[in-house]
């Protein structure tokens, strides 16, 4: 019913809206009105989908199979509409694997051109995002660029409140106090929009990054949620709707090393738009220059194209690569 793909550790389960019908769960006819009921069937949809079968849960999982769930699509042709249910059951804005990982299944299923669509997420704060996808080849390997349009900065671009400035590598940023709270060394970030917002928090050494396994221990895992999380999960503090957050360390020309801990998810392998942000966030504090950048996440490598012109970010595309699993 379900079928589940891989997108450089990043895990999302695919399903049609009519199989979920078919299953019980009361899913309306178009996205749109899914979107703005989600509280009325989106947890079912994650439990029949994402839930491990009973005694198949591995040691030290996360609580789901999955990083999240993806329903659609809509139409039998572009543009093709989808919906990205994070395990916690709430709508997510735009996720860079999840788009690959739709566009993969939609080239399975003899839907994609060749020159490529345009995909439609629905979620219930504001308007359908819109992203622009085309079957490329990079270094060998079949996949996706994605087109996620212009980035935008600074805390008022994410709806941050009560942020202190600071300063980083002789550029202006942000001073989070929740998250210098839980480390006084997360003290310099910088506010990315890109569809969605993220809080990339910049360090001097790679051995200060957290890892997956501390973000999932208490007492840093509360910390984090009660950061990344709206209410009433967490305290959406400093953005009310949540935000995603980084870490993000320089390693060498053109190269960051990058953990993310995911708003209605936690810690994940790789985020296709938390690596975006990194990479725009990097080229906002001098660390690197326009062109192509490579953010490593524990799942893998993801190539960004950062466009610029006259000292502005105008452009980011992201290549993604997925595979279906066993």
């Amino acid at each position: 019913m379900t079928q589940f793909y891989d997108a450089r550790g990043n895990i999302y389960g695919v399903v049609s809206p009519a199989t979920l019908r078919e299953a019980g769960i009361d899913l309306p006819a178009n996205a749109t009105e899914c979107a703005s009921s989600r509280k009325a069937w989106s947890k079912a949809a994650i439990a029949l989908c994402c839930d491990w079968p009973e005694g198949q849960r591995p040691p030290n999982s996360k609580s789901h199979r999955s990083d999240g769930l993806l329903i659609g699509p809509f139409q039998n042709s572009p543009p093709f509409d989808v919906l990205i249910v994070n395990t916690d059951g709430t709508l997510a804005e735009r996720s860079g694997n999840g788009l690959t990982i739709f566009s993969h299944a939609l080239t399975e299923q003899a839907l994609m051109p060749e020159q490529g669509a345009r995909l439609s997420v629905h979620h219930d704060k504001g308007v359908a995002l819109q992203t622009s996808v085309k079957p490329a080849k990079v270094e060998g390997v079949n996949g996706f660029w994605l087109d996620l349009g212009q980035p935008e900065f600074g805390a008022d671009a994410v709806g941050a409140q009560n942020i202190e400035s600071g300063e980083f590598n002789g550029r202006a940023v942000s001073h989070v106090k929740p998250l210098a709270q839980l480390d006084p060394t997360w003290n310099h970030s910088q506010f990315v929009r890109i569809g969605n917002p993220h809080c990339v928090t910049l360090l001097t050494d790679v051995d200060a990054l957290p890892s997956n396994e501390q973000m999932r221990e208490s007492p840093l895992s509360e910390g984090l949620t009660r950061i990344a999380y709206a209410m009433p999960t967490g305290e959406g503090d400093p953005c009310p709707a949540g935000v995603n957050l980084q870490w993000a360390v320089r390693e060498s020309e053109q190269r960051i090393v990058a953990r993310v801990f995911e708003r209605g998810e936690g810690p994940t392998a790789s985020s296709g738009t938390s690596a975006s942000a990194v990479a725009c966030a990097a080229w906002r504090v001098g660390w690197v220059d326009a062109g192509e950048v490579h953010v490593v996440m524990p799942g893998g490598t993801a190539p960004i194209l950062l466009e610029e012109e006259h000292g502005e970010l105008i452009g980011v595309r992201l290549f993604g690569t997925a595979q279906l699993m066993g």
